[in-house]
């Protein structure tokens, strides 16, 4: 249960964690286990990734992730006009070179067969589920998947090597990650073989083989760098299981329902099966999403055994405040920000991220938009034009904000390639929070207008009510 039930009977099986309730079930997963998906991982990922740096190097002064990513330069030097290197992509690699060897070859084949699960029909039912509910999904995926998963103290530390949640490069880390939901749901040839969304997430897999083999390097330098003991190999099997948990259904039975939003079971199942696939060709183990049971159990086991801040999931947590603060296009203060955070994640979570209280006045602008996001979603899903017509916009109108706009990636798309390589000094600092606002958010004062329409309507149905109890009660006596 996302939200507390007081009439919950208590169970054996009953577990509580940071304000969530559920059912311990034969589906969800056990420490042991868990342990043993922590030091497994795509190894044909990274056999082909070897390759692939054999057949184009990549380049040797790749920028680590830090707060301050940039190079001195000589004073008085003037800057060279060069041609543009052209980018290093992983992907068009794979597919020009799959027949060289039998790895490649292999993982091409892998990428390229449609497991006998999917039903592209569903597939792309699911990804008009993620735009019927593209607010709160945005809400959701922002506040409690990235910013409550920084929670994860074992996953955090490959994050923070990395340097990609340091306060100046966080927002355009979440721009990528939202290119590739985008890529992914944007229509269903994109995600067949052949389309946007496909070929990202074989660049994202290939991204995770470099980091993993990146970190694996420096810890066999020098040992003490990533304590694989302690924390797993990195990017491994269980991590890629929570990361598709975290986008699946950590939104369908924590986030929605936080926001009052609940999705039918044929809106479930569909959502699941996409994420299934997208799984599927990032090289995740897809047998935690054959069913919402299951998906449901893998959510619940990693919130009771792998979400535990440490100081460093505080630093990540608030460098993503800090990063998305008073920046177009919303525009949104920091105390609004955190108060959704607070909202989707609970308070006794986000206090063990450091991150500070808010006033009544926040939370009151959080009830607000979930109001707002009630009442259009819920009326889209129940009128089919306008369903169709507002996931038709809607893709549109995010694409050219998170891809196309000046402040989003300004008409690039990423090819994720190993731009930021983790080197034994790149370790995520904290980074400082604005002290003043540039302009006045509409976002809150949209939130705001609909509270007070909201609470309007509620005090004329309170009133409506007492004048016809009033006048039945004056004509009984």
């Amino acid at each position: 249960m996302a939200w507390p039930n007081p009439f919950r009977r208590k169970t054996p099986n009953t577990r509580n964690c940071w304000g969530y309730t559920f059912e311990w079930t034969e589906d969800h997963l056990m420490p042991e286990q868990a342990e043993l998906l922590k030091h497994s991982y795509d190894i044909l990922a990274e056999e082909c990734l070897t390759l692939l740096n054999e057949i184009s190097p990549p380049e040797s002064a790749a920028l680590p992730r830090s707060n301050n990513p940039s190079t001195p330069t000589e004073e008085g030097t003037e800057k060279k006009k060069l041609p543009p290197t052209p980018r290093r992509d992983l992907f068009a690699l794979l597919r020009d070179h799959h027949g060289e060897d039998p790895k490649l070859n292999q993982l091409w084949e892998e990428v390229n067969t449609v497991p006998e699960w999917v039903d592209w029909a569903q597939i792309e039912r699911g990804q008009d589920v993620f735009y019927r509910y593209g607010g709160p999904a945005l809400t959701g995926l922002t506040y409690q998947s990235l910013l409550g998963g920084m929670g994860a103290a074992r996953v955090v530390e490959t994050l923070a090597r990395t340097g990609g949640f340091s306060s100046k490069v966080a927002r355009r880390r979440l721009f990528e990650t939202m290119q590739h939901i985008l890529q992914c749901t944007r229509s269903l040839e994109s995600l067949q073989p052949g389309g946007d969304g496909h070929a990202s997430s074989i660049r994202v897999r290939l991204l995770h083989a470099a980091v993993r083999q990146r970190i694996m390097k420096l810890e066999k330098q020098s040992p003490g760098y990533f304590n694989v003991e302690k924390w797993g190999i990195p990017i491994n099997d269980l991590d890629s299981v929570a990361t598709v948990g975290t986008f699946s259904a950590t939104l369908i039975w924590i986030s929605f329902p936080r926001q009052g939003l609940f999705l039918s079971k044929q809106e479930i199942t569909d959502y699941i099966a996409l994420w299934r696939y997208i799984g599927y060709l990032l090289g995740c183990p897809t047998e935690y999403f054959e069913t919402p049971a299951k998906a449901k159990a893998i959510m619940d086991s990693l919130l009771l055994n792998e979400v535990n801040p440490s100081e460093m999931s505080k630093l990540l947590a608030n460098n993503i405040i800090a990063s998305l603060e008073n920046s177009p296009p919303t525009h949104v203060s920091a105390e609004m920000l955190i108060a959704s955070a607070r909202w989707l994640n609970g308070n006794e979570l986000a206090d063990c991220l450091g991150l500070p209280r808010v006033s009544s006045y926040y939370w009151a602008l959080m009830a607000g938009q979930c109001v707002f996001f009630m009442f259009w979603c819920y009326s889209y899903r129940a009128i089919p034009y306008l369903d169709r017509k507002h996931i038709v916009t809607l893709k549109k109108i995010l694409y050219a904000v998170i891809v196309e706009s000046k402040f989003g990636l300004a008409g690039t798309e990423t090819l994720f390639g190993f731009k930021y390589v983790p080197q034994y000094n790149t370790i995520t600092e904290m980074g400082k929070m604005k002290q003043e606002r540039l302009k006045n958010s509409a976002v809150e004062a949209r939130n705001f207008r609909t509270l007070l329409i909201f609470a309007g309507l509620i005090g004329i149905g309170i009133w409506c009510c007492f004048k016809v109890i009033t006048s039945i009660i004056g004509r009984v006596w």
